[in-house]
């Protein structure tokens, strides 16, 4: 029987989480080391039918069933509250899986939960080798292990990128971007959106009673960081009421601020060293793509990493499998999100009339199993 491929996982967001699972389940050893002791909370999570789906290949199901809540409606409205489209989210799913809006915490612990070895937190890379007969890594911690593969899961300003291709920079968006989760008072059921001149106010109930809210604006990388030294709720005091007062309700005084970036160099590996998640392919969450994304690759990587060949060969043929569909999703992102930042005269027009077409357009490639 041969030994089986020693991996470490970098990072212990949704991404290195989800394929610790995957490789712990398909046989390999992994440890998996977080620099962070906790993980912030307050945010939420709109996960359509792929990542359903991904997560529940990856045990998860059952959570998202008891802790997240069903949506069925994508609600697209202008900024005073009047109806542009209803997007019909069942039927564009059926057969996939079911969305829900789900608190990162939440979901978070459930894969934790679903996990059989131990997260080392408070813990990170200090030192690596790399060699043709393996990766030796010394922690920051002191201690040290010498591993088949390491997995770069540690986000959109990963460290391991680094090393993979030094010039291969997160890149700002256009946008920056604020989140909090708040009571829901406001009756919102399901995926609501209003948009404005530049300026977009989205609220999905994640749990009983618990909005999540996102709000972002289209600036200049200049002017970021004046945006956000003005308060959340003056940027949207034209909108309608009901944005009005969840900007007014706990939390939103709280939001977590940041700036919207992208990574797209399509290098992603070394011999031994794999980018997955938002450490290889960061996008807009406009197509709410990025846990989808994180969790498909935790299974191809997995099923790669037991495929016959040479290390180098298996990282490159998940590397050439993941790529189109990554690629995919960046360019239709970047599609919607210059449809959003028309004119509003314009914009609103083209959603009245062909929203349903541009969302069949945009997912139907995403149904298909990655």
């Amino acid at each position: 029987m041969p030994i089986p491929l020693t991996v470490l996982v970098v990072g212990a967001g949704v991404a290195g989480l989800a394929a610790a699972g995957a490789m712990d389940r398909h046989g390999l050893s992994v440890d998996i080391v977080e620099r962070r002791t906790q993980h912030p909370a307050g945010a939420g999570l709109f996960l359509p039918g792929n990542a359903v789906r991904a997560l529940t290949e990856l045990g998860v199901g059952s959570a998202l069933s008891t802790e997240g809540v069903p949506i069925h409606t994508q609600r697209l409205q202008d900024d005073q509250g009047r109806t542009l489209a209803e997007i019909d989210i069942d039927r564009l799913w059926q057969g996939v899986g079911q969305p829900v809006g789900i608190a990162h915490e939440r979901l978070r612990a459930a894969l934790v939960e679903n996990l059989r070895v131990p997260v080392r937190a408070g813990v990170t890379v200090h030192a690596l080798s790399e060699s043709e007969s393996g990766v030796n890594v010394e922690f920051s911690d002191g201690s040290s292990g010498r591993y088949d593969v390491v997995v770069g899961a540690d986000g959109v300003h990963s460290e391991l990128r680094r090393l993979v291709n030094p010039h291969a920079e997160p890149r700002y968006g256009g946008q920056v971007c604020w989140r909090f989760v708040t009571g829901n008072r406001a009756d919102i059921d399901d995926w609501t959106v209003w948009l404005g001149r530049g300026a977009t106010f989205l609220a999905v109930p994640v749990g009983k009673d618990r909005l999540y809210c996102y709000a972002d604006l289209s600036t200049s990388i200049a002017a970021a960081g004046a945006q956000a030294e003005t308060p959340l709720a003056e940027h949207f005091s034209n909108f309608d009421g009901r944005v009005r007062d969840l900007l007014t309700r706990p939390g939103a005084a709280a939001a977590h601020f940041s700036p919207i970036e992208e990574v797209t160099d399509p290098t992603w590996r070394t011999r031994r060293i794999i980018l997955i998640g938002d450490a290889g392919h960061a996008s807009s969450p406009n197509m709410a793509q990025g846990v989808a994304m994180s969790a498909e690759d935790a299974l191809v990587l997995a099923e790669s990493l037991c495929g016959n060949g040479e290390i180098e060969q298996l990282l490159e043929r998940y590397r050439l499998r993941r790529l189109p569909r990554t690629r995919w999703v960046q360019a239709r992102t970047k599609r919607r999100d210059s449809t959003r930042n028309m004119a509003p005269i314009v914009r609103n027009a083209v959603l009245r009339l062909a929203a349903p077409r541009i969302y069949e357009r945009d997912y139907a490639r995403l149904r298909a199993l990655p």
